[in-house]
């Protein structure tokens, strides 16, 4: 196993270090399989509890109480038969939310609530409801809030079959030089409820890929560089909302390598709950790119879930 992992490393290595070349049958299947191992972590994640596959519900809240439960006289209605008819009420306030059960046994972090409590703003994201096999939390999107919730019994995590991807090709592991931008730099992201918003970007990664050049603005997320995409494939093979990807931190040298065997699906593919960023149009590329994943298309799903 440790002579096996030796043998990747030493390939990507040489991937990373030396010029573009034809792979030997070892090297493409030691690539290969690196991807493999990637791609199962992806699908492992995808239907974790944490996943997207197991979202119910996406509500939003208005100033002033929100009641919510599955009887149709509240303001937010889950659906049938996951809890009390009458759960219990949000009150949201300017600086905090206050949230009272009513009819069912609800618990924030694991600890039963039985009375009134209040919620600073800020203190929002640490804070995770559980009633049953229900798990929600309270999510911002600019000046907006909203219950995400799961159903951690949802069938949507056992029909999951996989996504189809391209056929694995090294020519889509690309070395692109990293322009960096100054420190105010921004790019307008929309996401699919019609926000946008000003984004700080570090800078952008130049590649070239079947003899011509592109570029990609490029978001930082933690250790690394977070790029939203489309291409000619988009709304054909892949999802007309674009694709994902992430990369290394460029290196003293200014280089990087984008792995486009590794672009994947953004959350949207996988239920309508979710609140993608969109490619920023800079980013939409005249070209295909087939590598990484295609589109998603979940049993009965409906047209309308499948693109934008």
């Amino acid at each position: 196993m440790h002579t096996q992992r030796l043998y990747f490393i030493l390939i990507i290595a040489a991937l990373t270090t030396c010029s573009p070349k034809k792979l030997t049958p070892e090297e493409f299947q030691a690539y290969q399989s690196e991807i493999e191992v990637w791609h199962q972590e992806r699908l492992d994640e995808v239907k974790s509890p944490q996943g997207w596959l197991n979202l119910v519900g996406l509500y939003w809240l208005e100033p002033g109480i929100n009641t919510f439960g599955t009887a149709p006289d509240n303001k937010i209605i889950f659906p049938e038969e996951t809890i009390a008819a009458n759960a219990g009420y949000y009150r949201v306030n300017q600086q905090d939310i206050t949230f009272l059960p009513i009819e069912a046994a609800i618990a924030i972090n694991g600890r039963p609530i039985v009375k009134e409590t209040t919620i600073p703003l800020d203190s929002l994201r640490g804070a995770t409801f559980t009633c049953g096999s229900l798990e929600w939390y309270i999510l911002r999107r600019d000046t907006r809030l909203g219950i995400r919730l799961r159903d951690l019994n949802s069938p949507t995590v056992k029909a999951f079959k996989g996504i189809d991807r391209y056929p694995v090709d090294p020519a889509y592991r690309i070395e692109a030089t990293f322009e960096r931008a100054d420190s105010t730099h921004t790019i307008d992201i929309i996401n699919v409820i019609g926000q946008t918003t000003a984004q700080s970007s570090p800078g952008a990664l130049v590649f070239t890929l079947h003899g011509q050049e592109y570029r990609l603005d490029a978001l930082e997320e933690g250790d690394e560089l977070f790029i939203i995409f489309g291409d000619e494939t988009s709304g054909k093979d892949t999802y007309g909302g674009g694709r994902f990807i992430y990369t290394d931190k460029p290196n003293a040298e200014n280089k990087v390598y984008i792995d486009f065997n590794k672009a994947h699906n953004p959350p949207c593919v996988f239920t309508p709950y979710a609140t993608c960023p969109l490619p920023p149009v800079q980013n939409i590329l005249k070209v295909s790119v087939e590598a990484g994943e295609k589109n998603y298309h979940a049993e009965g799903q409906s047209e309308t879930a499948k693109g934008i």
